[in-house]
């Protein structure tokens, strides 16, 4: 039991990582499609795309890491992000520090 706590800590704080999130993908359109697409902006270091164990299919949504600032930035003027007719929505993630998320929880 320890360690899936362990490891699901981990994964919440892996995600905080994380420059992009992305939502409303398609169901037919993979990790690699999503990486070959965000690639355009700049360098794409990881591409996080979780899948529902029940359905075998992704949850729809993924988060989007880049080497640098300057690519986050590329990606976010360009509107809309469209992926097989679909249009993506893009939320940049807001790195905080532990003692800002702290005295704003309190």
């Amino acid at each position: 039991m320890a360690a899936a706590s362990a490891v699901r800590t981990v994964g919440r704080r892996s995600r905080r990582l994380f420059d992009i999130f992305v939502a409303e993908i398609p169901w037919t359109v993979s990790s690699k499609e999503l990486k070959e697409y965000f690639s355009q902006f700049g360098s794409v270091q990881r591409c996080q795309l979780p899948f529902n164990r029940d359905t075998g299919f992704h949850r729809r949504y993924c988060w989007i890491k880049f080497s640098t600032p300057e690519e986050v930035q590329n990606v976010l003027q360009k509107d809309p992000h469209i992926l097989e007719g679909s249009k993506l929505t893009l939320k940049q993630q807001i790195r905080r520090r532990r003692s800002q998320r702290k005295s704003q929880s309190e």
